[in-house]
């Protein structure tokens, strides 16, 4: 009898039908949304028809039935057609006049027509098409669920859409990177920065120079740089590691990025940022000696010395690993707070800038850029380093990443680099999300420090384009959150940190010049009930600076 029961329960069940929202409530907000009359029902019948071919259309599909297969109890069936559009289906057509990464999603009760000129026009017309089921199908077996009718055209406004991740002060391992890099590709950002390592841990296995991950993933941890201590740190003076990656494991995490659509950057910061590496191998150091991994924060004058031919011969073994590695146009050699007084004293930095006829450790630091770049040039690849690497001039090709503020990056786009902004005042999301610390996790307070907040509403006002003409406006190729783990070593801070904040960066960087604040607001209510479908983590006040 119990089994009877329980299967008229399961039939019940996935007979349920669930009824449109009647509504188009979707963030990043397309560019362009009209409601029409009626509705398409989706069911585990209906079918998804490939009507043109690419590498990437399997991947961008996939996303479809990892979404219906928990509804529906199955996945729904995809086929090649190269005959006219079919009813009661999902037709997927390629069309050349779309913009790249854009789409046009027609819903009628007949079909969804889904129309892009590459896979990645699939994959977010498909992200779009996710976010328009109504969330209480989400809950349990449906036999079928309503879509509203509406005709959509969207495009993003940048080509670049980041989000950041230091493991290097904290790590996180494999399934929580890609669980981030699910949320990125669920909010339509397109690339992963991976700053993979600093003074206080090397994350990166590069086999060529073992020690690296031996000594340098590994510090002995100091009660003054932590919050919570979740991963093994818990008194101190108690090892914090050893923590990395093998190259397996990259891969592997670089394979589920692609599938998602999503690029990874990978960072080598040089030449500061770099006692975890003069630790594991002294001689790349000024000094020779003396290093250990940094137990606190700030900023170290122990560089590498950039006078020692041996100092190129590492970066470049160690690059020749990452790019073979990472399949990224872009590589990101950091760049940023890299104090020059070790250099001053340096025979080896002082003869390289004899030889070189510098005339100030700034442009030794240049130098030190230029080779860099020539080398991933070599290789086909381009440089992206932060704004400090202006200052001692910068080439022309180099991509610039302006986080001290915006004047770096108004500086660059005048002069014709590409940047891409990440302003800590705009987009540092592992700031407190409120003025009240009191109000906030306590495991995520900042110890002895005044509050340094951000407001989901200041990131969502921020523009890029502030005071450049539109010639220079053109340089902006587009923004970038950052999530520095300086105060996060739990998973769950991470999340609570990103959500819903990176929503409004993603309007940044898609909706730039349809951005309404009260209709974001409405339609986060409806994002806010897939993050618990979800289970994430995410703040569900501050919004405001008056809060």
């Amino acid at each position: 009898m119990s089994i009877f029961l329980a299967a008229m329960a399961l039939m019940v069940g996935c007979s349920r039908h669930v009824e449109s929202m009647g509504s188009v409530s979707v963030i990043p907000c397309p560019a362009k949304v009209e409601l029409a009359q009626g509705v398409f029902t989706l069911a585990p019948s209906t079918v998804v028809a490939l009507h043109f071919e690419d590498a990437g259309l399997p991947a961008a599909v996939a996303l479809i039935n990892r979404v219906l297969e928990p509804i529906f109890g199955r996945a729904l069936a995809i086929v090649g057609s190269d005959e006219a559009p079919m009813e009661n289906v999902i037709n997927i057509f390629r069309s050349a006049e779309i913009a790249d990464e854009g789409y046009t999603l027609d819903i009628t009760p007949s079909a969804i027509d889904i129309a892009a000129a590459d896979a990645h026009g699939v994959f977010y017309a498909l992200q779009t098409l996710r976010q328009m089921l109504p969330v209480e199908a989400l809950k349990g077996r449906v036999g079928s669920v309503d879509i509203p009718a509406a005709k959509i055209e969207d495009a993003p406004h940048f080509q670049y859409r980041g989000l950041l991740l230091d493991v290097g002060r904290y790590f996180f391992d494999v399934d929580e990177v890609k669980s981030m890099i699910d949320i990125a590709a669920m909010h339509k950002m397109n690339y992963f920065h991976w700053h993979l390592t600093e003074d206080q841990g090397w994350r990166i296995e590069i086999k060529k120079y073992p020690r690296l991950t031996e000594v340098g993933s590994r510090r002995d941890d100091s009660m003054e740089i932590g919050v919570h201590y979740a991963r093994g740190a818990k008194l101190k003076g108690e090892p914090y590691g050893p923590f990395f990656y093998t190259q397996e494991q990259i891969r592997e995490v670089v394979r589920y990025a692609e599938e998602r659509f999503v690029t990874i950057i990978p960072e080598i910061d040089l030449p500061g940022h770099m006692v975890a590496a003069l630790a594991s191998y002294p001689h790349l150091g000024c000094v020779g000696e003396g290093y250990k991994v940094r137990v606190s924060w700030g900023i170290s004058e122990d560089v590498m010395c950039v006078g020692k031919e041996s100092t190129f011969e590492f970066i470049e073994d160690v690059l020749t690993e990452v790019l073979d590695l990472f399949p990224s146009e872009y590589i990101h050699i950091g760049g940023d707070e890299c104090p020059r007084v070790a250099w001053t004293k340096c025979p080896h930095c002082q003869a390289r800038m004899k030889a070189e006829g510098l005339t100030s450790e700034a442009q030794l630091q240049t130098y030190c850029n230029h080779r860099v770049e020539a080398f991933l040039q070599k290789h086909g690849r381009k440089m992206i380093g932060w704004d400090e690497i202006l200052e001692g001039g910068v080439s022309p090709t180099t991509t610039v990443m302006s986080w001290t503020g915006v004047e770096g990056g108004i500086a660059a786009a005048k002069a014709g680099n590409p940047v891409v902004m990440t302003p800590r005042n705009y987009f540092y999301i592992n700031r407190p999300q409120s003025r009240h610390l009191e109000k906030e996790p306590p495991f995520g307070q900042p110890k002895n420090k005044a509050p340094r907040y951000l407001t989901l509403d200041s990131i969502y006002k921020y523009n890029p384009y502030d005071r450049l003409t539109a010639d220079e406006q053109r340089n902006i190729k587009g923004v970038e959150a950052c999530l520095w783990t300086e105060q996060i070593d739990t998973y769950d801070y991470l999340e609570y940190l990103t959500l819903p904040r990176l929503s409004a960066v993603s309007e940044v960087a898609w909706s730039l010049n349809h951005r309404d604040w009260n209709r974001y607001i409405s339609d986060l209510e409806h994002l806010r009930k897939l993050y618990d479908y979800h289970g994430y983590n995410y703040a569900t006040s501050y919004w405001r600076d008056n809060e």
